[in-house]
């Protein structure tokens, strides 16, 4: 499960040295007197090697942390029971970062961290579910539910809200890697999850399994209008989006209807790879730093296909998904059916921390669609508005062009854009 966008460690080489959901920035680790001598000029150490004398500047800057040192000695000294301390400066760090007051910014533990790698790949032991969360209601909901899983078998349905994790973890946005971190586990042990549903709170006891994640999937809806269904940026997401088109086209596809609902972003180097597919030379979108500055470094190149596009949004698409709507919006004529999107117009930086294998991310840059059009907090409308009806949770069947309202106009839309 993905909650916000990222690009991979080492790919953001356009700002220098991180990787970020859209952008990158270099960190310095303190984890040695060079690192000391980059950030505050000279260093000097004695001949016993006992004692090393900084600026006053770098001094007055450490100093800043004499109260938690503080606290970590008298623990170390008086706690009744032997303390972790590796555990104790994780949380200072988690704690350094929550005190940004940014749910887009946290740290991960060395086992966080190394489990969000894992999940990029598209495998992992759990029970089947990807859910959205949303901090402006505080509702974690269900946006989809694997073919095959332990949450399909049980009777688990897109558009329930994931309520309750064992007898007493309630989930909220803030608690949902809780959350989640209790749903994995060993394949074959049981987790009890509670689901509310038109009101009525259901309780099933699911078995972990090993859960496969495609991110794509695509159908011919028509003789001349394919279907290409995006659910998450993140795996290999872009090259099955690429094969997808190719077979598609193949088939004697002439519109494409390109379904981002409930996707809540991931790597934009993949929303670039498949903006790309539809775009000559420009930008995909560009970033703006807290200085004013503007960076350009999602290009597009030449060699665009021609074809006509309808971007299917609801308001779960986000991030990496907003980002893809409007570069196709605003370059190459996209039509946007559906309902305003989620409207997460900022950045993060995902990086490693220190020398125990975790890491962190941090909100960076705002960005804005290739015409300038900012998406934070205000989304994109739609060209074609098309809500649900209440109490609708939108659970269709994948491609369901008879039953599902939203897919049903977006069909008709690219009728007439062929026409």
């Amino acid at each position: 499960m993905r909650v916000k966008m990222k690009k991979k460690w080492m790919l953001a080489l356009c700002l220098g040295l991180a990787a970020c959901l859209l952008a990158g920035c270099t960190f310095i680790p303190f984890t040695s007197l060079n690192a000391l001598y980059r950030r505050g000029g000279n260093v000097a150490l004695s001949e016993s090697g006992d004692t090393v004398t900084i600026p006053r500047e770098l001094y007055e800057r450490y100093a800043q942390f004499d109260e938690l040192l503080d606290l970590l000695d008298t623990v170390d000294y008086y706690y009744y029971k032997e303390p972790d301390i590796t555990s104790m400066l994780q949380g200072a760090s988690a704690g350094l970062l929550a005190g940004l007051e940014d749910p887009y910014t946290f740290y991960y533990t060395p086992e966080a961290w190394t489990q969000m790698w894992e999940d990029d790949e598209g495998e992992y032991a759990g029970v089947g579910i990807l859910i959205s969360s949303n901090y402006k209601t505080g509702i974690c909901t269900i946006s989809r539910v694997f073919k095959g899983s332990p949450a399909e078998a049980a009777g688990v349905q897109r558009g329930d809200i994931l309520y309750r994790v064992g007898e007493d973890l309630y989930v909220v946005p803030e608690t949902l890697q809780d959350a989640v971190d209790i749903m994995r586990g060993t394949p074959g042990t049981d987790v009890d999850v509670t689901f509310l549903r038109g009101g009525e709170e259901l309780t099933f006891t699911l078995t972990r399994a090993i859960i496969n994640v495609n991110q794509v999937e695509s159908v011919m809806l028509t003789e001349d209008i394919g279907l290409i269904a995006m659910y998450e940026f993140s795996g290999k997401c872009d090259e099955e989006f690429e094969a997808a088109l190719n077979n598609l086209v193949a088939q004697g596809a002439k519109g494409l209807i390109i379904d981002l609902r409930d996707n809540p972003g991931g790597w934009v180097d993949a929303a670039q790879h498949i903006g790309d597919l539809f775009l000559d030379e420009g930008d995909l979108c560009y970033l703006v730093y807290r200085d004013g500055e503007e960076d350009h470094c999602y290009p597009t190149k030449n060699g665009k296909i021609e074809m006509p596009l309808v971007m299917l949004v609801n308001e779960n698409s986000a991030s990496a998904s907003e980002i893809l709507t409007g570069a196709l919006r605003d370059r190459a004529g996209a039509t946007v059916v559906g309902v305003n999107t989620y409207g997460k117009g900022i950045v993060q930086a995902v990086l490693p921390v220190g020398q125990a294998g975790a890491g962190f991310q941090l909100t960076i840059a705002e960005y804005f669609t290739p015409n300038g059009n900012a998406v934070h907090q205000v989304g994109l409308a739609p060209d074609v508005e098309i809500p649900l009806e209440e109490g609708d949770n939108g659970g269709y069947d994948f491609a369901d062009k008879e039953k599902d309202p939203q897919l049903k106009k977006a069909l008709e839309t690219m009728e007439e854009k062929l026409n």
